[in-house]
């Protein structure tokens, strides 16, 4: 059923909702709230991954964008058994209600449910501190959905708070999970570690902030290789290499030492799939936490030796 509301308020689109539950008999069975913080041009986009998250993770989602009218007003639209087993909500701003935003999504809240924020394009330079963001235990963002990634996932890691993920790293976690396999299996002292990765990928440049965190050895980064996303990642230890490379975005070339090549399948997976993953975690993730500190070093170490090359 759907429910569509002009110029309303909280109360009313809380009316809406359980109009639309009593329609199609849903009372219960929810699991969390989901915060959608998106602009127009990312309506549909985000549209479609709530709809594909909620058949997975029945929740509640509030799915807020700013309007253009210049009138204060809220539109709402309310979607309840329409292909997803809870409850969609859409909320457009329009005006000066653009800045008090919060003040509506916070009665709208499943009581005693985790919230978690998700912010699919450009987010707040803290999501932890925005007026909406300290509405969610848990806060997504995403450094690939921004113009400028490398510079984004920066800021991220500038601005860390408990609670906070970037779908950049869930974007490694094959990666991750391949590299860490390897090591098991063909145990080495990695002395060196090189990731090569498209130009402008900022899970390049996370995976070798990673690698550097838990191998604690140089990692360098090559964003000249052509290919998309990460192209290619070598462990060395003297004259021994246990090497992945990926070309066409979905199979990778393995090899270690004293093995011929053969074939791993390192797939890039699309916006759905990565929110689905990321919503089955309400936990903080320690590990990601270590990796942004990691990069912050780097950083830090990289804009010393720029200054000291000026010098």
């Amino acid at each position: 059923m759907i429910v569509k509301l002009t110029n309303t308020n909280a109360a009313e689109v809380q009316q809406g909702i359980q109009k639309a539950r009593h329609n199609i008999g849903a009372a219960s069975g929810l699991v969390f709230t989901l915060v959608v913080i998106a602009e127009m041009v990312e309506y549909d986009k985000a549209m479609e991954a709530c709809i594909r998250a909620g058949r997975e993770h029945p929740s509640r989602i509030l799915l807020v964008t700013n309007g253009r009218a210049r009138a204060d007003r809220l539109d709402a639209e309310v979607q309840a058994g329409e292909g997803s087993p809870g409850e969609i909500i859409s909320l457009k701003f329009h005006g000066e209600l653009q800045k008090h935003r919060e003040s509506v999504v916070l009665p709208l809240l499943l009581p005693d449910l985790p919230v978690i924020g998700w912010w699919p394009g450009r987010s707040p330079k803290s999501p932890g501190t925005d007026p909406l963001g300290r509405l969610a235990t848990r806060r997504i963002t995403d450094a690939m959905g921004d113009p400028n990634p490398l510079a984004a996932l920066e800021v991220r890691a500038r601005n860390y708070c408990p609670g906070d993920t970037d779908l950049t790293w869930t974007r490694l976690t094959r990666w991750r999970g391949l590299l860490a396999a390897a090591l098991d299996a063909y145990p080495m002292d990695v002395s060196r570690v090189t990731v090569s990765a498209a130009p402008e990928n900022a899970a390049g440049t996370l995976l070798a902030a990673w690698l550097s965190e838990r191998l604690d050895v140089p990692v360098a980064v090559d964003h000249g290789r052509p290919g998309v996303g990460i192209t290619g990642v070598v462990l060395a230890a003297g004259e021994d290499e246990i090497s992945v490379t990926r070309t066409d975005g979905n199979l990778a070339s393995f090899s270690a030492p004293g093995l011929p090549q053969r074939l791993v399948a390192v797939p890039r997976r699309d916006l759905n799939t990565l929110l689905a993953e990321e919503l089955r975690r309400l936990d903080d993730d320690a590990i990601y936490a270590e990796a942004m500190a990691s990069l912050v070093r780097r950083l830090d170490r990289a804009a010393e030796r720029a200054r000291g090359q000026l010098s």
